[in-house]
């Protein structure tokens, strides 16, 4: 089976704010709005902002988003991204991960965001399975300035590569991303997974690092959506009345309670 990351969607306070954030800062458009909701993306749809002042915000102990990783096309457009950071923001930190480079960001609500630049997968290093071995060191940023070409938006071909999660349990995180929606072990760590359709290096990365024991909730991760090409074959592995139907697919929840969205491709 292949699939891929479709949308994320936020739950913010300020959504004037943080719209303006992801499109003077990442680089994203502004597709739609209104008072309760933004949308971004590029040529699509990427990256829903929902309204919702009245909730508290996520607690300390809630599992949620680690990071909504944002992929751009080439080391240009990374440059640019970079540029626009320094420029309007703050950068947070920068990493080699031998398979992409990234940078770091938080969003005015505290969201963590990656945009990242994938190396070309014949450099990716693999192990005798050929499962993928990451690493993090440090991101030279000099070179990624001067590869910048000024522009000031992200490309067309944009997209959300992988969300990376705070789980309570490696266990329970496998047992419904790996047995249940069917991605692959890529790589795996004491306190670290990370999933993925086919042969990428990730498209879902789940973590307890930071020793998350509550469900979600509150404010920050709404939902994120997986796109699949063989819809019907991810229902028949949840009992039905876990599955919520929607227009365009039909909605899960993962055992910390994060709201996953499923689509055909």
């Amino acid at each position: 089976m292949t699939g891929h990351v479709g949308r994320v969607a936020l739950r913010v306070a300020d959504l004037d704010g943080t719209a303006a954030f992801y499109t003077d800062v990442i680089g994203l458009d502004l597709l739609e709005c209104d008072d309760d909701r933004a949308v971004l993306g590029v040529d699509h749809p990427l990256f829903h902002l929902v309204a919702a002042p009245d909730l508290p915000p996520r607690r300390p102990e809630s599992t949620g988003l680690f990071h909504a990783a944002f992929r751009v096309p080439s080391r240009g457009a990374l440059g640019d991204a970079l540029g626009r950071i320094e420029e309007r923001w703050r950068l947070d930190g920068a990493s080699d991960h031998r398979v992409s480079e990234a940078l770091y960001l938080r969003d005015p609500e505290d969201n963590g965001i990656e945009v990242y630049c994938d190396r070309p997968r014949a450099e990716w290093p693999t192990d005798g399975d050929g499962r993928v071995e990451m690493e993090t060191c440090p991101l030279a940023l000099d070179p990624l300035r001067d590869a910048a070409t000024g522009a000031d938006r992200c490309p067309p071909e944009t997209d959300v590569g992988h969300v990376h999660l705070e789980s309570s349990s490696l266990d329970a995180a496998r047992s419904f991303y790996v047995d249940g929606l069917g991605l692959h072990v890529r790589q795996s760590l004491p306190s670290a997974l990370f999933l993925a359709f086919g042969s990428y290096h990730h498209h879902v990365g789940c973590n307890v690092w930071n020793g998350r024991s509550s469900p979600t909730e509150g404010r920050g991760l709404a939902w994120i959506e997986l796109v699949v090409d063989d819809l019907e074959r991810v229902r028949s592995r949840f009992d039905r009345e876990t599955i919520t139907d929607r227009p365009d697919g039909f909605e899960l929840r993962d055992p910390d309670g994060i709201a996953v969205r499923i689509r055909a491709s």
